[in-house]
């Protein structure tokens, strides 16, 4: 009887060129185990994820939205009609993160909006997207 150790090889992660505490592909700075140092990144040793998107990393953003910016919902929307994604203070949010956040953003109470909107964009967006999988998961159970 064989079992498997679960070892993968450590592939290297890029720094998002905006935001040092983050990979291009989205980990968390503490979540990264080994930093791909050459440059240009070697594809063989680099995430796949990180390796693909930075060209999108390295783009300027198309939008700004400090905390407390309510048209940060707008530039969701916008996302989700024009069916492309957009980098928003150093952020990719693709399609499907948009339209989640826009569909948890329509059906909170204003007090609760309020709430969301003292938090960084990515967050807000991270929050809302929590929100969905939590009432989806749930409401698939019963």
């Amino acid at each position: 009887m064989g079992f498997r150790t679960g070892w993968q090889p450590m592939s290297g992660h890029i720094r998002l060129p905006r935001d040092l505490r983050q990979s291009v592909c989205g980990l968390h700075a503490a979540d990264v185990q080994r930093w791909e140092t050459e440059n240009p990144p070697r594809i063989d040793y680099t995430c796949e994820d990180c390796y693909t998107l930075l060209p999108e990393a390295q783009r300027p953003d198309d939008a700004h939205h400090p905390a407390g910016d309510a048209t940060l919902i707008d530039t969701l929307r916008r996302i989700v009609a024009d069916r492309q994604h957009a980098k928003i203070d150093g952020v990719i949010v693709d399609m499907w993160s948009a339209a989640v956040t826009v569909l948890i953003w329509d059906q909170l109470r204003d007090d609760k909006r309020q709430r969301l909107l003292t938090l960084p964009s990515h967050e807000l967006i991270l929050r809302c997207v929590a929100i969905y999988t939590r009432l989806t998961h749930n409401g698939g159970d019963t």
